[in-house]
């Protein structure tokens, strides 16, 4: 219990101090920009909640170390090769001056240090090709890069409302260490739980009020410490599917290549360009909106907050299967059809005001349902 109390509990408490102390720092930490695609905020809001989670599990390794734990030997590891990856996003989170491709490099250096001191190499996919591919250490170590910096980059894509990619990426992390356990890794699932503690001590201070933000920082060292924990599982042992990991970190994945393909084929738009048409962008402007009304600040937070359990809930719905078949690769690609098909087809519903009607918050003025009413039968933009 350990490893999950000592990080929940100092991230508790230093991002409470980084809350508190805001009015110092928060010229430069706060996200003053309450007007792009993706802001969804009502008032400045400090965006270094990665200060936290780190802190959380540097101290974690940290006494882990002075009780004599081996384990903390791979937490130690995780930290010294996340923090390229940390830097960047939290220097972006200050200064708001390191491209998106600065950060993806820095995170590709993470990954390749991950790959250099901890072993993290993608050797086998089952994947018709790129099994030939991964077979050499030089095409292990691109796939590897390749995939770490894009989990990371899709945990940042997510991160769009308060406690979504953070719960999403405690769910996932809970998964990769059911598994590991269940293989008889101890130190990684022991180190997946830290992740874990880590992230709620955020939590706590993220939703529903909103008092702090992930950033840039902490979504991508985030997104580094999970990919790295499912490499490190599927590395370590063969009987779990290679493409375990993918099934786990499927949601933010495919929000991303979709996104891409959105960007790229349907609107020939730059693929990096940021646009509020994500799914969760969407179930916030669409469902939560007639729901909830779209004014003052305390609507707006209140709506923000009410959007991340609907893809909880679908992020949840990749991770069954994923737990039920670790050990079946053709269960899991059936799965992750499965799991396309069914993005897809709630995508398309809601962009063209077709969304489903149990999808509908009910907790609306009679009016206003009505007013929802009639805006579906007239598929009419809000």
């Amino acid at each position: 219990m350990l490893y999950l109390l000592i990080p929940f509990a100092v991230a508790t408490i230093v991002t409470l101090f980084v809350v508190r102390s805001s009015t110092t720092h928060g010229y430069l930490s706060a996200d003053h920009d309450l007007s792009g695609p993706q802001k969804f905020h009502a008032r400045p809001v400090p965006r270094i909640g990665g200060v936290g989670i780190f802190a959380g599990l540097a101290a974690c390794a940290a006494v882990m170390l002075v009780l004599g734990h081996l384990e903390a030997r791979l937490g130690l590891l995780l930290l010294l090769c996340g923090l390229p990856a940390f830097a960047a996003g939290l220097i972006e989170d200050f200064t708001k001056k390191v491209s998106p491709g600065k950060r993806l490099l820095a995170t590709a250096v993470s990954a390749a240090l991950g790959a250099w001191l901890m072993g993290a190499l993608i050797t086998r996919t089952d994947i018709p090709g790129v099994d030939w591919l991964v077979a050499t250490t030089v095409g292990a170590t691109i796939a590897t890069v390749f995939a770490v910096a894009g989990v990371a980059n899709s945990v940042n894509i997510i991160d769009g409302f308060n406690g979504l990619s953070s719960m999403c990426v405690s769910l996932m992390l809970l998964a990769f260490a059911y598994v590991a356990q269940q293989v008889g890794d101890v130190e990684l699932a022991l180190w997946a739980l830290a992740g874990v503690g880590a992230i709620l001590g955020f939590f706590v201070w993220n939703f529903p009020a909103g008092l702090i933000f992930l950033g840039d920082g902490g979504a991508y060292f985030m997104g580094f410490f999970l990919a790295e924990i499912g490499v490190l599982l599927i590395a370590r042992h063969p009987q779990v599917s290679p493409l375990f990991a993918l099934m786990v970190c499927i949601y933010p994945v495919f929000e991303t290549l979709f996104s891409i393909y959105r960007r790229r084929i349907l609107r020939d738009a730059p693929p990096g360009e940021p646009d509020g048409i994500h799914l969760h962008s969407l179930i916030y402007r669409r469902l939560m909106r007639w729901a909830i009304g779209a004014h003052d600040a305390r609507v707006m937070t209140r709506r923000n907050s009410m959007t991340a359990p609907y893809l909880w809930t679908l992020c949840v719905s990749s991770l069954a299967p994923a737990l039920l078949f670790w050990d079946s690769t053709p269960m899991i690609v059936a799965c992750m059809l499965l799991f396309a098909v069914t993005y897809v087809g709630l995508y398309w519903r809601i962009v063209r005001f077709k969304t489903p009607k149990w999808l509908v918050f009910r907790n609306a003025p009679k009016s206003e349902a009505r007013a929802v009413a009639e805006l579906h039968s007239q598929g009419k933009p809000e």
